[in-house]
């Protein structure tokens, strides 16, 4: 009797499952945004939902939810039910919260919906700089030490990575780190002479590059990119950056682990389709984004590849807080 009523308990708590799976979305979904109104995440959220609602057959209402370097939103959604109805709109960031004492949680307590899109970094100098591409840049370094000026966002961000990256493959570079507050004001001081170097994403540095207000020095990729078919990448200087690339900021749509397999693949169709459409594509583009469009397992992989080097990468610069392994965090295999 026992085995019976245990048995028909089981099959009705699956049965209300599945019907809770096939009638999603019944109600509003809460889209939670981890960044302010107006940066890059939420123009790129706010861009490519209104078409995967139409896909999806439901509202997605989105809200801006900062603080904690985004781990005031992340650990939002994960007090939320694992039911699809509240999702986390976010970046890379999450990634690195643990090793840099921000937090307990990350994207392995979540479920990748959909990777959109990624941003490149790049090396851009002030336009007189005495060195016009990483080569040389590079050999003026050697011969100058101590005198060129990088830009520096703080610990964690894309300049202390990129930066990072460049002392691991080449050896610590003898430069003066010069910081910002943000990559915007840095940008502004390297076309006014402040600083000579820029580690920045390719998106906010095209413009200049364009108006020859900078320079670019390479392209810290493995294939040279459309918008800049002319700047050389930075594997054709040394392979040892083919350990790290690709690599960059990105942006994506996760749900709470444990979320039903239907109402994630809902989810993921929808999105899925949403980043087909013509205007987001453009918007994409226009940035210098690279287009990803892709979930579960090739998810995992890429989030765990990016987690991987890019904290022992900071490990490495003594910039964390705790070291990957104690998260379980395996060093990259060069």
């Amino acid at each position: 009797m026992k085995r019976f009523v245990l048995g028909a308990v089981s099959a009705l708590v699956l049965g209300v499952t599945g019907a809770v799976a096939a009638d999603y979305p019944a109600k509003e979904i809460q889209g939670i945004i981890q960044w302010g109104a107006g940066g890059s995440t939420d123009t790129v959220m706010r861009s490519v939902t209104p078409h995967a609602e139409k896909v999806l057959g439901g509202t997605v209402v989105m809200q801006n939810m900062t603080g904690g370097v985004g781990a005031i939103a992340l650990n939002y959604v994960a007090d939320q039910d694992a039911d699809g109805y509240t999702v986390l709109m976010g970046a890379e960031n999450p990634l690195l919260y643990k090793v840099m004492g921000l937090g307990d949680k990350d994207y392995s307590d979540f479920t990748p919906i959909s990777l959109l899109a990624r941003g490149t970094p790049m090396l851009v100098a002030r336009p007189d700089a005495p060195f016009d591409d990483y080569a040389s840049m590079m050999a003026y370094i050697k011969e100058h030490p101590g005198e060129v000026r990088f830009g520096a966002t703080g610990p964690g961000g894309l300049p202390s990575v990129v930066t990072a990256m460049i002392n691991t493959v080449e050896g610590k570079l003898d430069v003066i780190a010069v910081p910002y507050d943000g990559d915007g004001p840095a940008l502004t001081a390297l076309q006014g002479g402040a600083i000579d170097v820029m580690p920045a994403v390719l998106g906010a540095a095209i413009e200049g590059v364009r108006a020859g207000t900078m320079k670019p020095l390479a392209v810290f990729d493995v294939a040279p990119n459309p918008k800049l078919p002319d700047a050389p990448i930075v594997t054709s200087f040394n392979a040892g950056y083919e350990a790290f690339l690709p690599w960059g900021p990105f942006f994506g749509v996760f749900a709470k682990k444990g979320t039903p397999d239907d109402v994630v693949a809902k989810l993921a169709a929808a999105y899925a389709e949403g980043a087909k459409a013509p205007e987001f594509v453009e918007l994409m583009d226009n940035r210098g984004f690279t287009m990803m469009g892709i979930s579960g397992a090739e998810a995992e992989a890429f989030l765990a590849k990016w987690q991987q080097g890019t904290t022992w990468l900071l490990q490495d610069a003594g910039l964390t807080k705790a070291s990957p392994e104690a998260f379980g965090i395996a060093r990259p295999t060069k």
